[in-house]
Parts: structure tokens; C-alpha cells; sequence
């Protein structure tokens, strides 16, 4: 079927107006937020209802159509990046809060819901939703629900997957299906946990049920300074060896501070290279002993200074210096990669010094921003896209530094997922017989390999499956026909 009969049949699913096509319209869904890679789609579609994802979804089956679901586009590694020939499905105005449920705690929201948003919802009730990404201001659900999504608290709260109770999803198929449920007393497979972190490959989520955890009684917050990255690092393992379990910790080296100085007006303790967060929280007696025990910790690694957050304001201020540390950075540099990947924290400062000696053989910048209390390294590789062959050296050195993760016994990615960027380096990280899992997994739910082709695992590998009668989540139970 040519472009033109295509486009005419999605416009005849959707109001005037929200299939787009015109280049200035396109060039809007391009890119993510890795833009060193750009594609122009066929068309956007703008969908405002659950209904029409479906009739969207199952118009592409029919037709053979490639799509890429897309909510703000904050991906890092071009998982939202579109596809020659397909179209976008754009979920943001998909963003209804349905129900807030402060007895079950939990929340059920449609997918281009922001994820701040979700927390703003249940603070009147004493919760909030606990992943937090640096973009949570504007990035939305359906996204981190691609992802698997982290933020700086996942060290105690864990990851998305450790919040979704429930999706309902339409399969690239155009079968809609309804994983987990209210609560996570379900049995049988964890599909929630399988869709999650799957970067769209299955389909696309229509609703998502989300844990919601109650708001800290207290806080203790310390910002510490180092004369060098590693013995931020290293100050990490020390932490976490004397068997405390903060909230969140989190690095920042010169290069970041001095963005993050630049962008917010941190202020951070003169003479240092790199700043360590620790938060801790919790009730407040168990906030208070384990601040006793932190503090000696803490002054034992070595630091140039410390500083505790006297009251809220001040742990907001120092929040910001990290919130912001990712957009911050392009005040330092034209062009900059973001990249994502995982050591053992007992290696974290060995690892920052081999990132420090690749960089520094190439001739290229980096600042480094991370998670450090599960060793998920966030290195801002700064180069100029303007001089000839820049792009290719950065690219390289990110293969390196994930190729350096691996060999640590890590991974090549913590939360950003594989998307575009890292296909390559997949097979460096599992073997022949679970990439080929990895694929009929994929087949099972999309035979056609038409729900966010190219991502992961490169387009055309997934295998043909014969599918004797019903298909295998129909035959689970979990397959609901509309």
C-alpha cells in the first residue's frame, strides 16, 4: 500500500487536524533526546483517547505499517526515534489521572501522564510516586514504563517495575490485554514485570495501575566534597559496607558542578572534584540512629567538607544542583552524549578512573553525574558536532566505557535502555541462545515486528512462531477482545 492510501485511512480514524504531515510539523517528532540520530516519520497521529490507540494500532496490523508510540520524547538512548515508512502515535494527550486510591495506594493513570504529576496527585493524601528521573517535570509514564525507569531514589525504592500493579495494553496485534492487577497478590507469570522495561517492542500501554508510597516523616540530607572522583567512590562502598541503606546517593564531578554552578547558582564546597549526596529517610527514629551511624562514616572517606541540609529549602537547593546537572551541562559544550551504564559499586572508583584515561587519550571532556549507590554511571561525553569526525570519536569513547562496564561484570544499561544507541553491544553482554530468546519473546507478542522496530533488537531478527490455536496470552487468560 502506497504512503498516500495510508495516511488517508489514518486520518479517516482520527478529527481533522491531528494527523500531521507537513515537514515543519514532522520535524518536531524527529528525534528524542539522543539527537545525534534523526528520522523523519510518514505521519504523526494524534490520538486523545484509548479507543483510538486501538483503532491506530489495529489499522497498522492491517496494513503492515510500522509505529512508534512517543510521549515527551526524553529518551537518551533514541528509543522514541521514528521509523522510515511508519508513523507516530503521540500519547500526550493521553494524560488523565483516572483514579487515586489512597486506601490500596495506588493510582491508575493513562500513559502520557507526566510523572510528577502523579505525585501531585497524591500528596493531599500523604503519598507520592516514588521513581525519579532527572526529567520527571515533563517526562511521561507510558515512557518510563518502556524504560524501566530509575531516578535518584531507586537505590531504597527500586525501579518502575517495582511500582506497576497493572497495565492495560493494546499489542501490536491490536489484541488488548490486561496484565497484574489491583495489587501484587497475582499468580502466575509477572507480565507487568515483561512489559515493563520491554521499550515498546510489545505494544502500547493504554493504562497503567501505579504503587504509591507514603511521604518520608523525615529527611537527613549531606552534601559531602572530595578532592577526587574516586574517593567519592569509594566513600559509596563505605556507606553502603556499614550496612546503612540511604534514600538516595548520588556523585557529581567538577565538570557537573560547574554546569550545575552555572545553570541554578549551586554552591557546592570550594576545592573540590567531586561531590557525594546521601539521603536518608524514613520514620524518624530510624532516620535519627542511622544518621548516627552516617556521620562517622562520612568522616572517615576523607572529605574536603560536609554539608547538612538544615531544612527543606536547603535539600531542595541541593536537589536542584543535581536535577539539573543533564541540561546544565550544554552550557559547558555545543554537543554532549549521554551515556547509561552499570559497574559493581565495590568497582565505582575504579571505574571513574578508567573513564578519566579513556577521555583523556581522545582529547575529549566528560562530566560525570550518577547514581552511585547501585553503580549506575551516567558519563556526559562533551563534544563539538561542528568539527569533522567529533560525533565518531564520542561515539566511540561511549563504546568503550560500555564495553569497560561488561568487563566489570556490569551492564550497558541501568535506565535508558538499549533503544538505537546500544544494539550493538547487546551481544556483548548475553550469549546466542539468549538473544535468540529475547527475539521469540518479542515474536510472540508481535509477529510482525511493527511496534517500535529497530530498538534493541535490530528489525527483521525476530523469528516467525506458528501459534497453534489460540495465542499464548490468550491462552494465560490475560487477553481481553474489544
Amino acid at each position: 500500500m502506497n504512503d498516500g492510501v495510508a495516511v488517508r485511512r489514518l486520518a479517516a480514524l482520527l478529527p481533522p487536524g491531528r494527523v500531521l504531515r507537513e515537514p515543519a510539523h514532522l520535524a518536531a517528532y524527529e528525534s528524542d533526546g539522543l539527537t545525534a540520530y534523526r528520522q523523519r516519520p510518514l505521519a504523526v497521529a494524534i490520538p486523545e483517547t484509548q479507543a483510538e490507540v486501538v483503532a491506530l494500532v489495529r489499522l497498522c496490523a492491517e496494513l503492515g505499517l510500522p509505529f512508534v508510540a512517543r510521549g515527551s520524547g526524553t529518551s537518551l538512548s533514541g528509543g522514541s526515534l521514528p521509523v522510515a515508512g511508519g508513523i507516530v502515535i503521540a500519547l500526550n494527550r493521553l494524560n488523565r489521572i483516572l483514579e487515586v486510591n489512597p486506601v490500596e495506594r495506588w493510582a491508575l493513570v493513562e500513559p502520557g501522564v507526566v510523572n510528577a504529576h502523579v505525585t501531585a496527585a497524591a500528596a493531599p493524601h500523604g503519598l507520592h510516586y516514588a521513581p525519579d528521573p532527572s526529567s520527571q517535570t515533563i517526562c511521561t509514564i507510558g515512557g518510563n514504563v518502556a524504560f524501566n525507569s530509575g531516578g535518584a531514589h531507586c537505590l531504597k525504592h527500586g525501579m518502575t517495575a517495582n511500582h506497576v500493579l497493572g497495565i492495560k495494553a493494546v499489542l501490536a496485534t491490536g489484541e488488548v490485554v490486561e496484565l497484574g492487577g489491583a495489587s501484587r497478590e497475582v499468580a502466575g507469570p509477572d507480565w507487568c514485570g515483561l512489559f515493563t522495561g520491554s521499550e515498546g517492542l510489545f505494544g502500547v500501554a493504554l493504562e497503567i495501575r501505579l504503587q504509591l508510597v507514603p511521604v518520608a516523616e523525615r529527611f537527613h540530607t549531606v552534601l559531602a566534597g572530595y578532592r577526587t572522583l574516586e574517593q567519592a567512590g569509594e566513600a559509596v562502598a563505605a556507606v553502603i559496607g556499614a550496612g546503612l541503606l540511604p534514600g538516595a546517593m548520588e556523585i557529581m564531578d567538577a565538570l557537573a558542578l560547574e554546569a550545575a554552578v552555572a545553570a541554578v547558582h549551586a554552591e557546592y564546597p570550594p576545592g573540590c572534584e567531586a561531590v557525594l549526596i546521601v539521603e536518608l529517610e524514613g520514620p524518624r527514629e530510624v532516620v535519627e540512629a542511622d544518621r548516627a551511624r552516617l556521620g562517622p562514616v562520612l568522616a572517615a572517606s576523607g572529605p574536603v567538607a560536609i554539608r547538612v541540609a538544615r531544612d527543606a529549602a536547603e535539600r531542595m537547593a541541593i536537589w536542584k544542583g543535581r536535577k539539573s546537572a543533564f541540561s546544565a551541562v550544554g552550557r559547558l559544550s555545543p554537543d554532549f552524549i549521554v551515556q547509561d551504564g552499570v559497574v559493581p559499586r565495590q568497582r565505582l572508583g575504579e571505574a571513574l578512573r578508567c573513564i578519566g584515561e579513556m577521555s583523556g587519550k581522545v582529547g575529549l571532556r566528560v562530566a560525570n553525574v550518577f547514581h552511585a549507590g547501585d553503580g549506575n554511571l551516567h558519563p556526559l561525553i562533551l563534544f563539538d558536532g561542528r568539527e569533522a569526525g567529533a560525533l565518531e570519536r564520542a561515539e566511540a569513547l561511549a563504546g568503550r566505557i560500555l564495553r569497560m562496564c561488561v568487563e566489570m561484570g556490569g551492564s550497558i544499561t541501568g535506565e535508558h535502555g538499549v533503544g538505537v544507541e546500544k544494539r550493538e553491544y547487546l551481544p556483548e553482554m548475553f550469549g546466542p541462545d539468549e538473544l535468540d530468546a529475547m527475539r521469540r519473546i518479542r515474536a510472540a507478542f508481535d509477529p510482525g515486528g511493527l511496534s517500535n522496530p529497530g530498538k534493541m533488537l535490530a528489525r527483521g531478527e525476530a523469528p516467525s512462531l506458528q501459534h497453534a490455536g489460540l495465542h499464548p496470552l490468550e491462552r494465560a487468560g490475560v487477553i481481553t477482545r474489544e
